[in-house]
C-alpha cells in the first residue's frame, strides 16, 4: 500500500456527517481514581505500562513527496518532544502511529498511516471509526489495508517493527521513555509534547504536520476546525459561562463518584465551547492524574451546573437518581444532566481532531447544550 497522497484535507472534515474520535479504550474508568501513568490503555483511556517484546531493526524506506503539487516541507527537520528531540532526515513514506489522535490528524492532512491503533471503545467493526475510514477513502486508499494493533497490554513494540516504518508518531499517546527507546531503535519516533494523553488537539495537528512534512496543511486544519467551534459557540449561546463536571462510576462501587480533571481532553473540549469547570473540578485537579475520586457522601457538593457521566458501564440516570447518596448531585435534581451511554457519540471528546470535531459538534454538544438551558431555566425559577 502506498501511504502517501497528494490530498490536503479530505472532503470528510468539512461535512461533518459521522461521530466523534477515537482511542483504543476512552470509556468510563473501572479503576481507582488517580489515572495518568504511561503505557498500554485501561478502562478509562490512560496508560498502563510499558510495552514488551524486543525491537527489531530499523527500515527508512524510500524517501519521497507526495503528488499533486503538495508543500511537503523541508527535511531533515527536527521535533522537539518530551523525551527530546528527534531528527526526521527524509520525507517519511511508512508511519506508524501510537497516538489515539495521531492517525486522524494525518489523514485530514491528506497522509495515511500503515498501522495505528485499535479502536477497543466506540470504534467500529474493523476497530477504527466511520469518519477516520470516510476520510482516508476520499483519500484513495482502503481503510482495512492500514495495520490495526491492540495496545492495551502496551505499545507492541515487535508488532510495530515488523510493520518496517520509517517515522513513529505518539503525540498523544501514554508512550514512556522505555518504549520510546526501544521504539527509537526501530525508527526515528516522536512522542507527545509535554504530558501524556494530554497534548490538545492544536498542538498535536502542528506537531504532525511538521514531522510529515505538511505544515501548511496543519494551518489550514486548525483554522478551519478553530472556525468550526466557533460557530458552534455562536449557535450555543447557553454553553457561555456555563459550569459543568464530567464524571464516571465504577461498576463494583457507588460510594465515589469519578471526576476528569482539567488536564483530561474531555474538560478541554467543552471549555473551548465557553464553559468552565465546576469549582470542586478544579480544586481536584492539583496534579498531572486525569481523574479523582470524590466521596458519594459529598455529591451534594458537586457544584456544576450540568453534569456529563458515561452510563454504557451500566450507571443510568434512573439508578443515579433513585440512589440516596447519588441522587444529590445539583445537576441530576434539577434534570441539567446528559447521559453518555452511546460510546461512539462521546468517543471523540476524549481525543479531539479535525476530523472528529465537526462530529462532535453535531451529535453531542446538542445534547450539552440542551442541558446548559435546563441549568438556566432551574436557575431563573
Amino acid at each position: 500500500m502506498s501511504p502517501r497522497t497528494g490530498l490536503a484535507r479530505p472532503a470528510a472534515l468539512a461535512a461533518a456527517a459521522m461521530l466523534t474520535l477515537t482511542a483504543c479504550s476512552t470509556g468510563p474508568t473501572s479503576g481507582a481514581a488517580d489515572e495518568g501513568t504511561v503505557g498500554g490503555a485501561d478502562d478509562s483511556g490512560q496508560g498502563t505500562g510499558a510495552a514488551s517484546g524486543d525491537a527489531g531493526a530499523t527500515s527508512t524506506g524510500d524517501a519521497g513527496t507526495a503528488s499533486g503539487g503538495e508543500d511537503s516541507g523541508t527535511f531533515p527537520v527536527t521535533v522537539d518532544h518530551a523525551f527530546g528531540s528527534t531528527e526526521i532526515p527524509q520525507d517519511p513514506q511508512r508511519v506508524v502511529t501510537v497516538g489515539w489522535t495521531d492517525h486522524e490528524v494525518m489523514a485530514a492532512l491528506g497522509e495515511v498511516p500503515v498501522g495505528a491503533v485499535k479502536i477497543n471503545w466506540g470504534g467500529n467493526e474493523a476497530g477504527s471509526t466511520d469518519w477516520f475510514d470516510e476520510a482516508v477513502t476520499e483519500l484513495g486508499h482502503d481503510p482495512a489495508e492500514i495495520t490495526r494493533y491492540d495496545d492495551s497490554d502496551g505499545i507492541p513494540v515487535d508488532e510495530i517493527a515488523a510493520m518496517e516504518p520509517d517515522l513513529v508518531i505518539g503525540s498523544n499517546s501514554g508512550m514512556s521513555q522505555e518504549d520510546y527507546d526501544r521504539l527509537a531503535r526501530i525508527a526515528p519516533t516522536v512522542a507527545y509534547p509535554e504530558t501524556a494523553w494530554a497534548t490538545p488537539w492544536r498542538e498535536s495537528v502542528e506537531l504532525v504536520g511538521k514531522a510529515i512534512g505538511r505544515p501548511e496543511q496543519a494551518q489550514e486544519a486548525v483554522a478551519e476546525t478553530e472556525a468550526e467551534l466557533a460557530a458552534a459557540r455562536e449557535e450555543h449561546p447557553e454553553l457561555e459561562d456555563t459550569s459543568f463536571a464530567w464524571g464516571w462510576f465504577s461498576p463494583t462501587d457507588t460510594s465515589t463518584i469519578g471526576l476528569y480533571n482539567v488536564i483530561d481532553l474531555r474538560p478541554q473540549f467543552l471549555t473551548e465551547l465557553g464553559m468552565v469547570n465546576a469549582t470542586v473540578v478544579e480544586e481536584m485537579s492539583g496534579n498531572e492524574n486525569f481523574s479523582a475520586n470524590l466521596s458519594a457522601e459529598q455529591a451534594d457538593t458537586l457544584d456544576a451546573d450540568v453534569f456529563i457521566f458515561y452510563s454504557d458501564g451500566g450507571f443510568t440516570a434512573d439508578m443515579l437518581l433513585e440512589d440516596p447518596l447519588l441522587s444529590q448531585i445539583p445537576a441530576m435534581a434539577s434534570g441539567a444532566y446528559v447521559e453518555a451511554g452511546e460510546p461512539q457519540d462521546v468517543v471523540g471528546m476524549s481525543s479531539p481532531t479535525p476530523l472528529s470535531i465537526p462530529v462532535a459538534l453535531d451529535r453531542f454538544v446538542p445534547q450539552v447544550a440542551e442541558a446548559a438551558a435546563t441549568a438556566a431555566q432551574d436557575e431563573a425559577r
